[in-house]
């Protein structure tokens, strides 16, 4: 029997401008669940989030409570300003949490507390707005972009601790990864009113599409397409689907090209191609070094590698603890149509490596050569830069009605719409749009610059879904280069040829391909040096007039049978299940296949999450016995 909601809306409405934001919602949430809250920029999840949270009022509606249900709701963007420390910050409000709890979280999530509020990053602003909320204790946890400014080894945190989390949660997130990892359930929010599906988000896509499929014959029937918004007719989800895919094997075939180049295996093709090769060069990174004085007791994500560029001189000017080495002899040589990414903990020096890519800092060591013809754009999400008091059109095209994309002349209109606007927003205010439209906005401003060169620093913060698609889109159309910097590893994975991988040591993995990629190396050198790392006995000191007997040669461990059957079976069953994985991930992206056969929908989600928990498995028990047999 289903346990009883912990909260229940029933009629929800909330008014907002000239109509309905949403009308006659009916929520419930129960005590463990865990639900995905999807939705376009606009169509209300925040708001929605603060409503369940009691923050503000709906116009109508009833809202149930089982008595006693603590709601923590972790904003967006917290309100940090009049508090002196990070600490202060964590403990306000009269139900603030006790403060060894938060000195607990604040110790795992690594983040110092004492810190001033005012010039704490947006990581450490982030990671003390978590240790507020999880040191509460919730029953209902509300979750409004909890990976926004956190690296990865933070969201990995935040998945186990989530995993474990014995309350219901509703988040909102661009990350596509954790919201595969976590969720169970989906709210999907479209155009004024709420579906649920019990299914996590893995299913959320093909979910959609057969919504929307059902939608567009139910129109055909009744010969009114027009019903039908916008949304389905101009966005094509099909259509869109099939292009992303063509979009991917070339960026596969892309990777197979650099893995070539990368490997040892064709350092002979890359000398003989040598000429061909520095005539696309756009960036040659020779043999690169920086170092950055040691701040004293500074904690080490806010340490000078990722400072803002306004106060890097003045860490510069620091002396004190020696210095710190962030790039240590790294050379890189990248040509016209490389997509980087750019991967590593905060502070392991993804900004200092992206201003010496771009020029924007001198190594110490080395040299960096940049193409005379290089012209490059960043877009580093800074929504502040962009004022409520302007009209749309005047951030585009200054005013008017015409706008300049890449030299392309383009209708201000028809180009809104090319980045999922109504065309109708042209002359509304800034202040009017959600923090994810306007983040769209300044990618639509950004992207219309003529560039053979696109920086893009932490681009999907605040971004929804779609928008991710079309950011995917663009990048695989666009002519020129691109460095991305990001902690998104769906969106790395779909788009980015190299991977940067740093560990704050100075040393910089190059790896064809995605995050997945880079992992994937790191575990498999993770097992090598463990093989490697076996304690050496000490040897006698030589006795006059003997000579030592030779040392023993190794032994390595006899395995059991079981063992032994395990060590050489394993190896073919996780190839055997990640072709079963790719199998039934195919059989979901037939659009049709949840309306045709709902049972077989649910059966092939299910089948994949157990699956990809049995490869997973199924890796770490033979790593296990690899580490046997090497002794």
């Amino acid at each position: 029997m289903a346990a009883a909601p912990i909260l229940s809306w029933e009629e929800l409405s909330l008014h907002q401008g000239s109509g309905w934001l949403f009308k006659d919602l009916d929520l419930h949430i129960a005590p463990r669940d865990r639900l995905a809250l999807i939705g376009r920029n606009g169509a209300g999840k925040t708001t929605l989030l603060r409503l369940i949270a009691a923050e503000i009022d709906a116009d109508k509606g009833k809202r149930s409570i089982q008595p006693g249900t603590r709601i923590v709701m972790l904003e967006q963007d917290p309100f940090f300003t009049g508090y002196a420390t990070l600490m202060d910050f964590a403990l306000s409000g009269a139900d603030a949490p006790q403060r060894h709890d938060v000195e607990a979280i604040a110790g795992q999530l690594g983040i110092d507390l004492s810190r001033p509020a005012d010039s704490a990053s947006g990581g450490e602003r982030r990671r003390a707005a978590l240790a507020r909320a999880l040191a509460s204790d919730p029953d209902l946890l509300l979750l409004d972009e909890p990976t926004n400014h956190l690296d990865l080894a933070a969201i990995d945190w935040l998945e186990d601790w989530l995993g474990r989390y014995k309350g219901a949660f509703v988040v909102i997130s661009h990350d596509r990864t954790f919201l595969e990892r976590l969720t169970k359930a989906t709210l999907w929010l479209d155009r004024g009113s709420i579906r649920r599906k019990e299914i996590g988000f893995g299913g959320y896509e093909a979910w959609m599409e057969a919504v929307y499929a059902e939608e567009a014959r139910a129109a055909d029937k009744l010969d009114a397409k027009l019903k039908i918004e916008a949304h389905w007719l101009e966005r094509g989800v099909t259509a869109r689907r099939k292009r992303n895919q063509g979009r991917l094997e070339k960026l596969w075939e892309m990777r197979a090209q650099r893995a070539a180049m990368l490997s040892p295996q064709g350092a002979a093709k890359m000398k003989l191609a040598v000429d061909d090769v520095k005539t696309k060069a756009v960036i040659v990174a020779d043999k690169i070094s920086k170092s950055f004085p040691q701040t004293p007791n500074a904690p080490f994500a806010s340490s000078p590698v990722e400072t803002p560029r306004a106060s890097v001189a003045t860490a510069l000017d620091t002396n004190g603890g020696g210095a710190r080495v962030i790039i240590r002899n790294f050379s890189l040589r990248i040509t016209r149509g490389d997509r980087i990414g750019l991967v590593g903990a905060n502070g392991s020096g993804k900004t200092t490596l992206l201003r010496l890519l771009t020029g924007d800092l001198e190594p110490d060591e080395g040299t960096v050569t940049l193409a005379k013809t290089l012209h490059g754009v960043m877009i580093d999400q800074q929504r502040s830069l962009l004022s409520p008091e302007k009209r749309v059109r005047d951030v585009l095209a200054e005013g008017g009605d015409w706008i300049d994309v890449r030299g392309v002349r383009k209708h201000i209109q028809g180009y809104l719409k090319d980045f999922l606007f109504d065309p109708g927003l042209a002359d509304a205010r800034v202040g009017t749009l959600s923090g994810g439209e306007r983040s769209r906005l300044l990618l639509a401003r950004e992207f219309a610059r003529k560039s053979n060169l696109l920086v893009l620093d932490e681009p999907t913060n605040d971004l929804d879904l779609e928008t991710l698609d079309l950011l995917q889109e663009v990048i695989a159309d666009y002519d020129g280069t691109v460095l991305i910097v990001s902690h998104d590893r769906d969106f790395l994975d779909r788009t980015v040829t190299v991977t940067l991988g740093l560990d704050g040591s100075g040393k910089v993995d190059i790896v064809a391909g995605g995050y997945a990629d880079w992992v994937k190396q790191r575990t498999q050198r993770s097992a090598t040096a463990k093989k490697s790392q076996s304690p050496t006995p000490a040897q006698p000191e030589p006795v006059e007039g003997h000579e030592l007997p030779s040392p023993p040669a190794p032994r390595k461990a006899k395995l059991s049978y079981k063992d032994q059957r395990d060590y050489d079976l394993l190896p073919a069953r996780i190839e055997e299940i990640a072709a079963q994985i790719a199998r039934d991930e195919a059989a979901l992206h037939d659009p049709a296949l949840y309306t045709r056969d709902p049972a077989k929908f649910a059966a092939l989600t299910k089948a994949i999450e157990a699956a990809r928990a049995e490869k997973d498995a199924a890796e770490e028990r033979w790593l296990e016995l690899a580490e046997m047999v090497e002794g």
